[in-house]
């Protein structure tokens, strides 16, 4: 079973190197129960370890089943000690928040014996009984005796079926009745089930118990005396070497990757309240990813509506200020005529219709109310603005335009204002001290672009506005609408012939989008064709559209900078994740020893860690989402500020959240898989 030619083993000790094993030659048959017995240092836990394949030697030949174990790859030794090799340590080295069951079955997770989950539970639970454990499955390694955890890690050792059971000073923490019981059992899986027996120990009467035993002193094999003829059951024959080890390295990775997410998980699950606060920073910038995109994504969209419901083609043509040819500045008036020739004449345009701001008291009874805009057009501008289809009641016409009639059509929040809950059509409100009767109320827009309620408006025939209202003592006509914005116009004197009405805007509807800039040209090359001025100075034509550019600019840039914040965030969350795993490397180095020890290669180790950063990002990514939609809808309902959910957001978060993982966990999880086993098991 095993056979040993000048094996050596030196350790680097400052600059010399420390010979520990000075060549050693020995033969260990199958079925054979050996102790090996010395003094400290005199190197039988470092061949126990050799045996183990969890150190190299520095030289000399190890074969065992008939395999060059010194020519294994890594994988591949990993793999050979899985298969081949049991381990029974003398500080049991159990994991502390696993069950029993769990920790018989640790071996498993690391093996492609083709058994299925199902048969090695059954499998562990059998083991389990064998060793007197049968009503201790469910239990913690806390809440068992030194003993009972001892058979415990013979049941692990035994799990994927040895041919070779290591045992390092197995009776070293226990006392006189348990060591007894943990003999007996070694020689019932000695003599039952034919397992090659190694035994490392101090005590003269464990090693009575041996048919063998090897002294050793100093590196070198002092004595080796049979006590007794090996009475072992019979036993498969050795294995040679053949590629079944190799094939089972390479199958692997394949077979473990859905346990290494298991494993992951529950090694997360162990320590939740440490997995929670390593998530925070994950949280807190996922949460601010999603928020973020959401309420800009919501600002964005409430723009575009708001762009359509002014009107997506909409230009404005407000007067202003040339030289005439003698150099003197003079205002320039829009008239009526401008408006049926910018009408008629301009191919782009599909309305054109005058506009004459007020500033006016509305009262009814004794209510009073000053709304944001009292305006003056004609029935195209209402089909213009989507306002044909009114709420209540009926437009005016073109008819009441004529005739200056005394009617109006209010917006919702005037007529909730002036009227609560009472019917308004066919009602009379005073403006401005001048009678109107009341035909309809539009249809509800909300805010325009700039934050302005669109409901809050009183329109009415252009004519009335100029001739009646604006002519009413003390009026004023003032702007409070989006024309606001836009440089101060001149207001033509009110005392003007009344052939020649001056109107302050043109109201201007292009045929699409897509003609915008077409009308412009059109009308200005007109209107200057008409007032025989230079059209750079002569009007203003401004549209919606850049003003929702310019609104849309500023959300973009608000959004990009939270944004950063959001990822700022994120790299400290992906920091913190690094610096726990790494604190969580060096508390569990003695388990990745032994997750070493039953067969786990570097690449599980790293797989492992690698994937617990991962999943730590992942879970706190999509705890983020729904944290940062609740915030998202929180602000919305809180300030009234558009919100939108978008499909890219999660997206986006959970993609980052998962870089973060894997960027700042490989190096905690590459620390991890180059850890020594045997050093990683000695590790305090």
């Amino acid at each position: 079973m095993i056979e040993l030619q000048g094996l050596r083993k030196d350790y680097r000790v400052g600059d010399h190197d420390l010979a520990v094993l000075k060549g050693i030659t020995l033969n260990i048959e199958a079925g054979e129960y050996v102790a090996l017995m010395g003094s400290s240092g005199s190197g039988k836990t470092t061949l126990m370890n050799l045996l183990g394949s969890l150190d190299h030697p520095t030289d000399g030949i190890y074969r065992l089943a008939g395999t060059d174990v010194s020519s294994l790859t890594p994988m591949e030794l990993a793999a050979f000690r899985s298969q081949h090799i049991g381990f029974v340590f003398q500080n049991f080295n159990l994991l502390p928040r696993a069950t029993a069951l769990d920790n018989v079955l640790l071996p498993t997770i690391y093996s492609s014996d083709g058994r299925s989950r199902r048969t090695r539970v059954e499998d562990a639970t059998r083991l389990l009984e064998s060793v007197g454990l049968a009503g201790r499955l469910d239990h913690m390694p806390n809440q068992l005796s030194g003993g009972e955890r001892q058979r415990i890690a013979i049941a692990r050792a035994l799990m994927n079926r040895p041919k070779l059971l290591l045992a390092d000073e197995p009776t070293g923490n226990l006392d006189t009745v348990t060591e007894q019981e943990i003999l007996a059992l070694f020689r019932q899986l000695n003599q039952e089930h034919g397992i090659t027996l190694v035994v490392v120990t101090h005590d003269a009467e464990v090693a009575h118990e041996a048919d063998r035993v090897v002294r050793m002193k100093d590196g070198l094999v002092a004595e080796d005396v049979r006590q007794r003829v090996c009475t072992a059951g019979p036993l498969s024959p050795p294995e040679t070497k053949s590629e079944s080890t190799r094939e089972q390295a390479s199958a692997w990775p394949l077979a473990a990757s859905w346990n290494a997410v298991i494993v992951a998980i529950l090694a997360l699950r162990r320590n939740a309240l440490r997995t929670v606060l390593t998530m925070l920073g994950v949280i807190i910038g996922v949460a601010s990813v999603i928020s973020t995109m959401e309420l800009s994504a919501g600002a964005a969209t409430a723009i575009e509506e708001t762009v359509a419901s002014m009107g997506a083609s909409m230009l404005t043509i407000s007067p202003g200020k040339a030289s005439s040819s003698g150099g003197r500045q003079r205002p320039i008036q829009i008239i009526p005529e401008d408006v049926v020739a910018v009408s008629e004449q301009c191919s782009a345009v599909k309305v054109a219709a005058p506009l004459v701001y007020s500033h006016v008291q509305l009262v009814r009874r004794n209510r009073r109310w000053s709304p944001n805009l009292a305006l003056g057009t004609t029935p195209q501008y209402l089909t213009a603005r989507n306002w044909d289809q009114l709420e209540l009641g009926t437009s005016f016409t073109d008819e009441h335009v004529i005739e200056a009639s005394k009617v109006c059509i209010l917006g919702m929040t005037v007529a909730r204002e002036l009227f609560g809950d009472e019917y308004p059509i066919g009602e009379e409100i005073r403006v401005n001290g001048v009678p109107l009767r009341v035909l309809g109320v539009l249809t509800e827009k909300g805010g325009d672009v700039i934050g302005n309620d669109q409901d809050d408006i009183i329109i009415g025939p252009w004519t009335t506005f100029k001739l009646r209202v604006n002519s009413s003592p003390g009026s004023t006509p003032q702007f409070s609408t989006f024309a606001d914005l836009m440089p101060p116009m001149q207001l033509a004197s009110m005392k003007r012939s009344t052939q020649r009405e001056e109107v302050h805007q043109i109201y201007v509807e292009a045929v699409s989008p897509e003609h915008v800039e077409l009308a412009r040209q059109q009308i200005t090359q007109l209107l200057s064709r008409r007032h025989n001025v230079d059209s750079a100075g002569a009007y203003r034509i401004n549209d919606i559209t850049e003003v929702s550019r310019v609104v849309g600019q500023v959300v973009g840039g608000v959004s990009a900078l939270g944004l950063v914040i959001a990822g700022v965030s994120l790299m400290v969350g992906g920091v913190g994740i690094m610096n726990i795993m790494l604190v969580s490397v060096t508390e569990r180095t003695r388990e990745i020893g032994l997750r070493m020890a039953v067969g786990a290669n570097r690449s599980a180790i790293l797989r492992q860690f690698l994937i617990e950063a991962t999943v730590l990002c992942m879970v706190g990514g999509f705890i983020g989402i729904f944290a940062g939609h609740l915030w998202s809808s929180l602000v919305a309902y809180v300030i009234g500020w558009p919100t939108a959910m978008s499909i890219w957001a999660p997206i986006v978060a959970v993609s980052v959240a998962a870089t973060v993982g894997i960027v700042f966990g490989y190096y905690p999880a590459r620390t991890a898989s180059r850890l020594n086993p045997i050093d990683a098991l000695r590790y305090e």
